[in-house]
């Protein structure tokens, strides 16, 4: 039996509801990181407080069939960006510096948690309000509202906090913006629940048989593979405000092009990366654009060491990481189909945060070992061995046509 069509939904629809996912990243890794790097917190202690908000991001498929399976996706959309404003914006309350870095770590960890069951929502009714045929297109929106939602929780926030003596009024500004963004659920219809059965454990023996059918097809193993593999997953990003320092850039400077400049140039880059997977495998276009930002990377360590040049290539990095971003959504929207969507979709979501977890403690042992030079080169090399082998496995698991005997 065919899958009914989708009604069709205008993709900025899932731009808008994936913007409060973004900034609060955009929050922790840029205005966070700045006012505690300097506010004497050292470069290793700010890696470590990027990679804890990323740990629910890497677990939170644990949880993703309690989206699949209680309540609708418009109300656990709307419950979680509660939860997710009021987190974000106690953090506001707290100075950066040595002494508050226990809770203000604390608080964002329950804010990742939070906007992990917001972000489930949203992916769930993009899921099944796209068709096959534009996956890319849908994905390229979708991570725009990341990116630039990153753009916004970063470089917006971190000009509130310069220019504002007011310690908690950019949290706040945050959290009005989170819930101005609930009113995109009123454009996209709730999606059919036919895994539900009447009983919960029936439910959710149905969402593990749909992960399962997902996982073991080949497109699904693929899937898995590019996504835990350390491709194009711009680690770096989180740490350009802490070693801005090294390219004597300004917080003006931090702010505007790693902020909001960057949020823009990447929302770009995720509607066209998302337009071309469309055109194209989307399997090569995630591990091409792979290969395109580690060239940035390596293209930066060779360059001067000036405001201008750390201006050109951290809007180059922004630009390919937004392909690199639209390609991820792209993969794994074909790859899941609609069904247990949420659970699916977050599998292979928890698998692409952990390379970035795992990447922004390499890229910050190397900063710490070879300072700018070690960071780029260490999180260009390894992007560059991951497509290799991801490129090997590929060919080894082609399926074989068999010539037909004469």
């Amino acid at each position: 039996m065919s899958e009914a069509k989708p009604t069709t939904t205008h993709p900025i629809v899932f731009l808008l509801l994936c913007v409060p996912f973004g900034a609060t990243s955009g929050y922790v890794s840029v205005t966070l990181v700045y006012l505690l790097s300097h506010a004497g917190v050292s470069v290793a202690a700010v890696a470590g407080l990027v990679a804890i908000n990323l740990v629910p991001q890497t677990w939170k498929v644990l949880w993703a069939p309690i989206v699949d399976t209680t309540l609708t996706s418009k109300r656990w959309y709307f419950a979680a960006t509660i939860m997710t404003a009021l987190t974000l914006g106690a953090i506001g309350f707290f100075p950066a510096g040595p002494s508050t870095l226990s809770i203000i770590t604390l608080l964002v960890l329950a804010n990742s948690v939070a906007v992990s069951f917001l972000a489930m929502a949203a992916e769930n009714l993009m899921a099944h309000a796209t068709q096959m045929e534009e996956k890319g297109r849908a994905g390229g929106w979708y991570q725009a509202g990341n990116l630039g939602g990153a753009g916004i929780g970063g470089g917006a926030a971190l000009w509130i906090a310069q220019h504002s003596a007011i310690v908690w009024l950019p949290g706040a500004a945050m959290a009005a913006l989170f819930l101005a963004c609930c009113v995109a659920l009123l454009f996209v219809a709730e999606p059919e629940q036919a895994h539900r059965k009447l009983h919960y454990l029936g439910s959710l023996r149905e969402v593990v048989v749909d992960v399962w059918q997902t996982a073991k097809s080949r497109a699904g193993f693929l899937a898995l593979l590019i996504c835990f593999l350390p491709i194009g997953c711009g680690a770096a990003t989180g740490l350009w405000a802490a070693v801005a320092g090294d390219w004597h850039a300004g917080a003006d400077a931090v702010a505007l092009v790693n902020g909001v400049l960057s949020g823009v140039t990447s929302a770009i880059a995720c509607v066209i990366g998302g337009y071309l997977c469309d055109r194209m495998d989307r399997k090569f276009a995630y591990a091409l654009f792979g290969v395109f930002l580690a060239a940035v990377a390596l293209v930066m360590a060779a360059a001067a060491r000036t405001e201008t040049m750390f201006i050109v290539f951290t809007l180059s990095y922004a630009f390919v990481q937004g392909l690199n971003y639209a390609s991820f959504s792209a993969v794994v929207l074909e790859a899941i189909g609609r069904g247990a969507a949420a659970t699916k979709y977050n599998l292979y979501a928890s698998l692409s945060n952990m390379p970035i977890a795992y990447m922004t403690i390499v890229d910050g042992w190397g900063y710490d070992r070879w300072h700018a030079n070690g960071l780029l080169a260490a999180d260009a090399l390894t992007g560059l061995v991951a497509v290799g082998f991801f490129a090997v496995v590929a060919v080894a698991t082609r399926p074989r046509v068999v010539a037909p005997a004469e």
